[in-house]
């Protein structure tokens, strides 16, 4: 086990039910420190609800959270842990620009934090441009900015890239990446395959579990393939027939 300096997240046994029934089946696992931990899984497989667990806002029926070495959901958390779901929190009745100020505010943020940002997620040429005028990628790129402010310790970012041209998708992992080079956590969901790859770590979650928890050079050798999407298939088959 690493030691909480060393350790972002650590999760132990994490159970959570819905409806009667359970979605996350106990699960175990830690994230270092300064790193890019991709999550990844089909559609449905829980990384949404695990994300949730992450920052507080589900409701967990067993295990335990511990964030930057504080109880999941804890108040001294709010401003270390940036937040950025499938659903941006835009206003569409504001432009870019006025969101992030308006969220800088709420967060205590640094006054230029909002054109940093900006900068940093390729938007700044759409600054002025209300909420609702701005396209699905857009939308995803203002809800990262949004999660970027303040420069947090852990970034939980639920599938970031949907909606993006392939440029796009390679700018943000860069972004990513230089995140983690300054010493930033970033926790990434993603349901393609082929991203896998961009992470130092990967979780691959399927129906609630762990299949693999390891790096991407790891997995290929665990599971003899050097493709990614196969080595995920054969870890499927692998659970089926145990």
């Amino acid at each position: 086990m690493m030691n909480f300096a060393d350790t972002a997240v650590a999760v132990r046994g994490l159970r959570v039910s819905r409806g009667g029934a359970e979605v996350l089946h106990g699960l175990t696992f830690e994230v270092p420190r300064g790193q890019v931990t991709g999550l990844l899984g089909p559609s449905g497989c829980g990384k949404t609800t695990l994300m949730r667990a992450l920052v507080g806002v589900q409701v967990v029926s067993g295990g335990e959270v511990t964030v930057l070495g504080e109880p999941a959901g804890s108040a001294g958390l709010r401003r270390r842990i940036g937040y950025s779901t499938q659903s941006p929190a835009v206003y569409r009745d504001l432009t870019v620009l006025e969101n992030l100020r308006y969220f800088a505010a709420v967060l205590g943020a640094p006054k230029d934090d909002p054109e940093r940002v900006l900068t940093e997620v390729g938007l700044a040429d759409a600054a002025h441009q209300l909420g609702a005028t701005l396209s699905g990628g857009q939308l995803n790129r203002a809800g990262l900015a949004v999660a970027m402010l303040g420069r947090p310790e852990l970034l939980v970012l639920d599938e970031p890239t949907v909606g993006l041209d392939p440029v796009l998708r390679q700018e943000l992992w860069a972004l990513f990446h230089r995140l983690a080079g300054r010493g930033a956590t970033l926790l990434v969901s993603s349901h393609v395959m082929d991203e896998a790859a961009r992470c130092e770590r990967l979780i691959v979650l399927r129906q609630g579990e762990i299949l693999a928890d390891d790096t991407p050079d790891g997995l290929r050798e665990a599971t003899r393939t050097s493709d990614l999407e196969e080595a995920f298939l054969r870890l499927v088959a692998e659970r089926a027939a145990a």
